[in-house]
């Protein structure tokens, strides 16, 4: 076995030491996922250990990290060389052939490293095949300036020996030689101990003689030290989803696959020295100086007269006079210095850039956030309309976004509603040019909670093994394995006390942080003068073979070369908005955003109940507790909240709160200082507030106060005490103390390290004032657009059906006559107004076969479907499938059509009749009287059997997410609330309050339950528990499951108790003991009266459901303590018994004679607790 690299000292001569030096030209970081672990900083610290001065990083098909690399080596001192280990394909790189060999390029000056991003770009967008592949045309037409080599075992020429092909692999050695040069294509020698190589290496070494070409040295690097050669090994299994048990996983046969120090390759290539000190001869060849001065900032079109300055300021003369009407005072000054700035800085182009796409986005009706970020600090971007808040009456600060004594590029970041941002990102594609334009790659990395899952997945662990250790660990910013066993004990000492705990947490450490995939950044896009593809590579999505083109630099590393970074993000609440704005255009309301008012009392009174489901920001359990707390009153403590809720402000809020309800005296540390704290009550919540102490107190300009303010936040010790000197120096000169001077700095400094930018927190208070607005006072308009942007997520639409329930909102069901594709608002008969169910929402339908049903339901008279046959007479089949309708039929959506069975019944011979007609009407084949031959599709149905209300039930969860119709658990937690059993009971809506850790009881209905399989061949289980408000994932480790496992059944409703737990972001509840025995709640019986009545079958629901609605009105007008059952006929000898849950009514002659009224009810009448009919 060689040496561990920091031994091999021990074991070399002093002439090995002298005369030793090698560069290492092969090499893999993390950027070749999941296979190589090395970062970039590691490999130059050993380096710089190993007295290496030269180190290549040749990723496998990308150049994730080659300006990281680039910049890390120059920082270390090291020489650093930028290459990529390619991918050749056999023959066009373009056809679809899966063989490919490794092919090793690196970039000899900068000529060579632009060639080298058009080839790895290239090979990603023309020639991806499983693997991103150049071919031997694309390095003939961009090979200037590159050295290759040829690469390991999987290259063109040692792979062609390996296999026995020594003509193919002479040929493929001559063809790179002509294409690159002679002097410039270097055979590969390699030796990890592997008996291949070994073979191998005799034909390469005669090979470059026979050709004249010369040899080279690799080790093929893929970690930093050889004790990492168990870890790589992990990753690997982590790539290729397998465990290191499993014999037919990919293996390595070494360890040898680390940085070696000079002396080792020296010694494993003593018999051909030229391979050794060609290294150096490479690397003294490759000479990359890039310089990233300078922006490369797209040109904006302006017209002739003008220049993008001159352009600039028309347009924000313009916008400020519509913003203001005036141009005079404040307003002109202000101006009129924003613009002298932007024009010294030279990013006036940048200006007209973010204008331009933002104008295009409000043309088209596609609604725009009012700022993010400290871009509302802004007058240039208010008179734009790129922001919506007025810096000059919230008292924003121009510099905290562009600070002209720091040049850096500006920051605008836009929300943009979700459903349609990618038709900007389309638009700024067509007006500069698609090779202009890209969005940005981004790393998952291995986060401390996943590295330990994946490593003991890739282990072979057992769930529940990994899972007590992972579940340990917190969760949020910054938390790494070793942090979190200094926070949590109970891990600790578990790392201390148990060998297969410390295994799995010590290979975790090791992997922890690594980069896992690449996948695109959720809003950044890249806009640039020149076709990117000379600053940056590009790829597909993800780095697949299809999708959007994005960068191979992730964001910061563009920003760094010069290039135009923007965050487009899809805000979903803006889609939100714009959905509930629009429905109530449509019933009629003159309402837009712009005119929402900031001061509704009725929004803010919302707010202080914490009703604030679906209110930007302020939804959730922790965030809903604060925002009772704060009580907000009006849009200043609206601002505050926001900054509260972030978690660095977040330690002032017991403070805030405080003084804000008059807990606490107010005092200001100086006078001056009460005008600049007095709207946060003497708390400084904002980056803004240093800014200004800064600029009152002590004299420093804006500028001076937001480089106070960085150093702060960043605690950068040499430049706060150079701030320190000046701050106590100017407040001398304003006559104050320098004891007093030294507290307000020591304020300040505290304050600085938490304190969030006012101007993104204003900005987010007006979209959470536009919508705690709309929920006050126009809640069902609202809630249907609140669920219209959640469909296709089940979970979510349960929690908000919950929540109509509990707001008094009816939610109809859908209705093939009266849905639309979303949710919508439907007017009843009582003038009241309900949501109804969108068609998009039922799954297996599709919005495309919604919108195809939809038009043709148009075309029908009185724009309705009278029966199954005229809907599947009327359905575009070849746009619409069966089970679209059998879905449609199950969910309820076409019980106006008839009973349920029925419906389903008839199906089959209706949609088959209906698709004859239609194949026969394309034929041309009709009747004399131009109906096509077929059986009528109005034929009556077939006999069919009663669906069971059980049926109906599961179909309506299938299918809709929820239940509609009824609950199972609707008369359980009736009985909950008649009696104490509800104090002890909690809701899966409630969990979010609860700390982590408390007892939890639910009682619930199981959905679907997992089971699984542990190491030790035991049985756990996860099974996923609704109510009334919600679902949670409920685990029985395998001494519960062994228990009560056998109660764990699709359906079961159950009484579980258990502890909070959290895994990642998601709730879920360990269980401890689960009981199916709800005796006590079920005999709860109510010991009141009842009054039941009775209806008739139905012709269609939506008959049923008018009469339900005519009785609840007569039932409203009777309040009383009687129990109200509805009796429904549910087909054939089958009923449906409905109990109110809110509705008591006094029973009398009149009652009963309005109820007799009601088309449909056939009797009314009372019922003795016992059970004896009293009157009727």
């Amino acid at each position: 076995m060689a040496d561990t690299p920091r031994r091999f000292n021990n074991k070399q001569s002093a002439a090995e030491a002298v005369l030793a030096e090698f560069a290492h030209l092969h090499l893999h970081t993390e950027y070749s996922l999941l296979d190589g672990m090395g970062r970039s900083n590691e490999y130059a610290a050993r380096a710089l250990e190993l007295g290496i001065k030269h180190l290549a990083v040749t990723d496998h098909g990308v150049m994730y990290g080659a300006m990281d690399w680039y910049r890390t080596a120059l920082a270390s001192g090291l020489h650093p060389i930028v290459g990529v280990e390619a991918y050749l394909a056999e023959g066009s790189a373009r056809a679809r052939e899966r063989k490919s060999y490794h092919l090793l390029l690196l970039a000899e000056n900068e000529q060579g490293y632009r060639n080298l991003l058009k080839l790895s770009s290239l090979a990603q967008l023309e020639g991806f095949y499983y693997r991103p592949r150049v071919d031997l045309d694309m390095l003939a037409e961009f090979g200037s300036g590159i050295i290759a080599t040829s690469a390991c075992l999987g290259g063109p020429v040692a792979n062609n020996f390996l296999h026995h092909q020594p003509e193919l692999a002479r040929d493929y050695a001559g063809k790179l030689a002509e294409i690159f040069g002679p002097d410039r294509f270097f055979i590969e020698l390699q030796d990890h101990g592997l008996a291949e190589q070994t073979r191998v290496n005799v034909d390469l070494i005669a090979l470059a003689q026979s050709l004249d070409l010369p040899v080279v040295a690799t080790n093929d690097v893929h970690y930093c030290l050889q004790e990492d050669a168990a870890a790589q090994e992990l990753l690997v299994c982590i790539q290729t989803n397998t465990t290191l048990n499993d014999p037919k996983r990919l293996k390595s046969e070494s360890d040898q696959f680390y940085l070696k120090s000079p002396e080792e390759m020296s010694r494993l290539f003593k018999d051909v020295p030229q391979a050794v000190t060609n290294t150096i001869r490479i690397a003294e060849m490759c000479s990359l100086d890039l310089d990233f001065r300078g922006y490369h900032l797209p040109e904006f079109p302006v017209p002739g007269d003008h220049t993008p300055d001159t352009f600039l300021e028309g347009l924000c003369q313009e916008g400020a006079m519509r913003r203001y009407g005036h141009m005079t005072g404040d307003v002109a000054d202000r101006l009129a210095y924003e613009l002298s700035v932007i024009k010294g800085m030279g990013f006036a182009n940048y200006f007209l850039v973010v204008w331009d796409f933002i104008r295009f986005a409000r043309e088209q009706g596609i609604l725009v956030g009012p700022g993010r970020g400290s871009s509302a600090g802004s007058i240039v971007t208010y008179a734009l309309e790129i922001t919506a808040l007025d810096p000059l009456h919230h008292d924003l600060i121009f510099e905290r976004f562009l600070n002209p004594s720091r040049i850096s590029m500006p920051d605008i970041d836009i929300d943009f509603a979700d459903d349609r941002r990618t038709e900007v990102i389309d638009y700024v594609i067509q007006k500069y040019g698609n090779d202009h334009v890209a969005q940005i790659v981004t790393f998952g990395t291995l986060a401390a909670k996943a590295a330990v899952r994946d490593v003991g997945r890739a282990m072979g662990r057992s769930f529940g093994e990994t899972d007590r250790v992972a579940k340990l660990i917190p969760v949020g910013p910054g938390i790494t394995i070793a942090n979190a066993l200094v926070k949590v004990p109970e891990l600790l000492a578990m790392y201390k006390s148990d060998d297969a705990v410390r295994e799995l947490i010590d290979s975790a450490r090791k992997v922890e942080g690594i980069a896992r995939h690449a996948s695109t950044h959720a809003a950044g896009v890249v806009i640039s003068r020149d076709p990117l593809v000379q600053h940056v590579p590009l790829q597909r999505a993800g780095g697949k073979s299809e999708g959007d083109v994005t960068t191979q630099f992730p964001m910061a590393q563009l920003e760094e070369i010069g290039l135009l970074k923007m965050d487009f993000l899809g805000l979903r609440t803006l889609t939100v908005l714009g959905k509930a704005v629009a429905l109530l255009r449509a019933s009629g309301h003159d309402i837009s955003l712009e005119n929402i008012p900031f001061d509704d009392p009725k929004a803010y009174q919302l707010l202080q109940r914490g009703e604030t489901t679906g209110v930007f920001q302020l939804e959730g359990g922790m965030t809903s507790r604060m925002t009772v707390d704060v009580a907000p009153e009006r849009f200043e403590d609206l601002v505050a909240l926001m900054a509260l809720i972030r978690p660095g402000p977040m330690a002032m809020a017991p403070d805030y709160i405080a003084r804000k309800h008059g807990k606490t005296v107010i005092e200001y540390i100086h006078p001056d200082v009460e005008p600049i704290l007095s709207e946060t009550f003497g708390v400084a919540l904002y980056q803004e507030q240093v800014i200004r102490i800064a600029n009152v107190l002590a004299g420093f300009s804006m500028a001076e106060g937001d480089g106070l303010r960085k150093a702060m936040g960043k605690k950068l010790p040499a430049e706060m005490a150079k701030y320190r000197d000046r701050f106590l120096a100017g407040c001398e000169e304003r006559g104050i103390t320098k004891r007093l001077a030294t507290d307000i700095f020591a304020m300040i400094e505290r304050f600085a390290g938490y304190g969030f930018p006012k101007a993104h927190s204003a900005a987010y208070a007006v979209i959470a004032a536009q919508t705690a607005y709309l929920k006050a006072n126009f809640q069902v308009e609202f809630m249907a657009a609140l669920l219209s942007s959640e469909i296709g997520n089940t979970d979510r639409i349960v929690a908000l059906m919950a929540e109509c329930r509990r707001a008094g909102v009816a939610v109809l069901p859908p209705s093939i006559n009266h849905s639309g594709v979303e949710f919508g608002v439907e007017k009843l008969e009582n003038h009241a107004a309900a949501v109804r169910f969108g068609l998009a929402a039922v799954k297996n339908v599709g919005e495309s076969a919604v919108r195809a049903i939809i038009d043709r339901r148009a075309e029908q008279p009185a724009q309705t479907f009278a029966t199954l046959g005229s809907l599947c007479e009327a359905i575009d089949w070849s746009s619409v499938n069966k089970r679209a309708v059998e879905s449609l039929a199950k969910s309820g959506a076409l019980d106006e059509l008839g009973q349920r069975g029925a419906v389903l019944s008839g199906l089959d011979g209706a949609v088959s009749a209906a698709q004859k007609r239609q194949r026969a009407s394309a034929r041309g084949q009709m009747d004399l009287f131009g109906v096509a031959s077929s059986d009528s599709p109005t034929a009556a149905p077939p006999i069919f059997s009663a669906v069971t209300r059980r049926q109906l039930l599961e179909w309506e969860r299938e299918l809709l997410g929820t239940y509609m119709s009824d609950h199972p658990l609707t008369e359980i937690f009736q009985n909950l609330g008649k009696h104490n059993g509800r104090d002890s009971v909690s809701e899966v809506a409630q969990l979010e309050e609860r700390a982590v850790g408390s007892p939890v009881r639910l009682i619930a209905m199981v959905s679907s339950v997992r089971r699984i399989a542990t190491k030790a061949n035991r049985t756990m289980a996860v099974a996923i528990c609704e109510d009334l408000s919600g679902r949670v994932d409920t685990v029985l480790f395998p001494d519960t499951f062994d228990r009560f496992g056998e109660l764990l059944s699709d359906g079961a409703i159950l009484d579980v108790r258990g502890r909070l737990d959290r895994r990642g972001e998601q709730l879920q509840i360990v269980c401890e003991t689960v009981s199916n025995d709800l005796s006590a709640i079920q005999s709860a019986e109510d010991t009141s009266d009842s009054i039941a009545i009775h209806f008739q079958p139905a012709v269609d629901s939506w008959g049923e459901i008018r009469a339900m609605q005519q009785v609840d009105e007569i039932l409203k007008r009777h309040e009383g303590q009687c129990v109200v059952v509805i009796v429904v006929p549910a087909g054939q000898q089958a009923v449906r018994h409905l109990k109110s849950r809110n509705r008591r009514v006094e029973w009398s002659r009149e009652l009963e004679a309005e109820l007799h009224s009601v088309p449909g009810v056939v009797t009314a009448e009372l019922i003795s607790a016992e059970g004896s009919r009293l009157a009727s």
